[in-house]
């Protein structure tokens, strides 16, 4: 399939982008990703990959556009973890329970 990314045309094909992945660790997703094979890629990383450009020469839409269009899953960026319930103690409030002791007792 062509495609263009950062103003230059590929020429792009779904096994020859396995191929390209193939044995490349993935990074920390962060933002939009991109499954490829078992594997769960960050988009930008794919860019660079099979385009061999900077990640600073591409946006993350051309990237998802082009994978999405040669059959690969999208996901979105992530959903922010739930914050932990802190009770409304202060650190040294916290500290002391983790280790076992009474703490200080607010009044």
């Amino acid at each position: 399939m062509r495609c263009v990314i950062a103003r230059y045309p590929f020429e792009l094909t779904k096994p020859g982008v396995l191929d390209s992945m193939a044995g490349v660790k993935p990074e920390i997703v962060t933002g939009d990703s991109v499954t490829i094979g078992r594997r769960r890629y960050p988009v930008m990383q794919v860019g660079e990959v099979i385009t061999r450009q900077d990640r600073r020469d591409f946006t993350s839409g051309e990237v998802i556009r082009t994978m999405a269009r040669l059959g690969f899953t999208c996901h979105a960026r992530p959903e922010a973890a739930p914050l932990l319930d802190t009770g409304a103690r202060n650190p040294f409030q916290a500290a002391s329970e983790a280790l076992g002791s009474p703490g200080v007792q607010e009044a």
